[in-house]
């Protein structure tokens, strides 16, 4: 999740028009365009499997630290390291310690494998000398809830208090699941309405592709991702396909619309952040917010709030392909080879959209429903089933990165990094399907084996 890095002062929001400059100040002419990658993992004690605390002797403060040996600069709360800073972009916790690389804005997918990989090493390096481990899966494979810790951040702590009062599986998404996520670029309001909405309708895909979530608290739980489910059960009020997307009209305006009526869980003053779970930014902007009467919001609580809400694609000054479990380094480089194939090509983009602009609301809602469950199995409308559909999405894709014609020294092109993809679909097995198969094969149904076979 979001981290805040910059703290100087922000404007006061003095009309609409400055909540649509947000979306509209990031049009971007296509020579900028850039590819930010997020990728988490889970953080283990080689000893024992256990996730660490933030404050115990070689936990997750001291990975922390031992990272600013690679140069990257601590950012605290109240005190507290929670974050990195650098020039690879800003590695960030996730509510249990869950440890997230929100990648530099890079120009190509060799730049964004090399970043990946860098990352890992420093991470492995620190590890070893710490004892930690580190986990490329969508879920928790064998830990319970009450098993994990609670990272010292404000916003987390308020999150977890109204998780249960709006869905079942809300502590679950923060405590137990990790996530690959590509944010792109758009060159105007009509370029990110087509890209928004075929990002949409195919995140299904990218979830299929990547299901890579098969076990909960040790043994099967009848998915193939069970992260991507959690969604499905976490807060109605922002979470989702988002049907508008796909409705005459669509643009900021719409978004915007969206992004007011998503209720707000903080506002963050003077260093600390301030419960307001529930209320409504509407009234924040007419200065009616119970917990800061009289206040109106600054610019930077419009983009706090807007990290808050999250769909299968999210727009900021970017947008966010969210639908993807978290896997090993090279599905992280996989899955922005995927969208950015699909989306920073014209052609692809627009052979995606004549593909999914014929489905339903209700088809769409349909195969979001069933693909956590069915992965390649699932039936897609018109016919067929999302393998037969996978295939299709990666060829569009690797044509995509071929009219790219991104070379590195080497003489490559960055269609090697769909290849995880297509093992996919030519064995007709996900990750999540792999899983499966060694735990009652080889495993003995013993899914401590996961730590030694799947581990960075």
């Amino acid at each position: 999740m979001t981290t805040r890095t910059d703290t100087s002062a922000s404007p006061i929001i003095e009309s609409r028009d400055d909540l649509l400059a947000v979306f509209s100040g990031g049009e971007k002419q296509r020579d900028a365009w850039r590819i930010g990658t997020e990728h988490e993992k889970f953080v283990y004690r080689c000893d024992d499997h256990r996730a660490p605390s933030w404050d115990e002797p070689g936990g997750i403060r001291d990975l922390l630290l031992g990272l600013t040996e690679f140069g990257w600069r601590p950012i605290e709360e109240e005190g507290k390291v929670i974050a990195l800073a650098g020039a690879d972009g800003t590695i960030s916790l996730e509510p249990a310690g869950q440890f997230e690389l929100s990648g530099a804005a890079l120009e190509n997918l060799h730049q964004t494998c090399a970043e990946a990989a860098r990352h890992l090493e420093q991470c492995k390096a620190i590890g070893d000398k710490l004892g930690i481990g580190f986990l490329g899966l969508g879920m928790w494979p064998d830990k319970r809830r009450d098993e994990l810790p609670m990272m010292p951040k404000g916003r987390y702590a308020i999150m977890a208090r109204h998780m249960p009062r709006v869905g079942n599986l809300g502590l679950d998404m923060m405590l137990r699941t990790c996530t690959i996520q590509v944010n792109l670029d758009y060159s105007s309001e009509a370029d990110m309405v087509k890209k928004f909405r075929v990002g949409l309708a195919l995140q299904p895909v990218a979830t299929a592709l990547f299901a890579n979530s098969p076990l909960t608290e040790g043994k099967p739980n009848c998915y193939k991702s069970y992260r991507s489910h959690i969604w499905e059960d976490t807060d109605p009020a922002r979470t989702g396909m988002l049907p508008f997307v796909f409705e005459d009209g669509f643009g900021y305006e719409r978004y915007c619309d969206y992004a007011l009526d998503v209720p707000m869980y903080f506002v963050f003053r003077d260093g600390k952040y301030i419960d307001v779970a529930g209320a409504s930014f509407r009234d924040f902007l007419e200065g009616k917010l119970p917990q800061l009467p009289g206040e109106k919001p600054l610019l930077s609580d419009f983009t706090d709030h807007l990290s808050t809400a999250f769909p299968e694609v999210r727009l900021k000054s970017f947008l966010e392909m969210r639908g993807a479990d978290g896997g090993p380094w090279n599905r992280i480089c996989a899955l922005p080879a995927l969208w950015v194939g699909l989306l920073y090509a014209d052609e692809a983009l627009d052979a995606a959209w004549d593909r999914v602009k014929h489905w339903t609301i209700a088809e769409r809602e349909q195969l979001r429903h069933d693909v956590p469950r069915l992965a390649l199995e699932t039936p897609v409308p018109g016919g067929g089933t999302m393998h037969d559909l996978a295939r299709e999405v990666i060829d569009l894709a690797s044509r995509g990165l071929t009219r790219r014609a991104v070379l590195n020294p080497a003489g490559d092109n960055e269609g090697g990094f769909l290849d995880p993809l297509r093992e996919v679909v030519a064995s007709g097995k996900t990750p999540a399907d792999r899983l499966l198969d060694k735990y009652h094969g080889q495993w003995g149904d013993d899914v401590s084996r996961i730590y030694e076979e799947m581990s960075f």
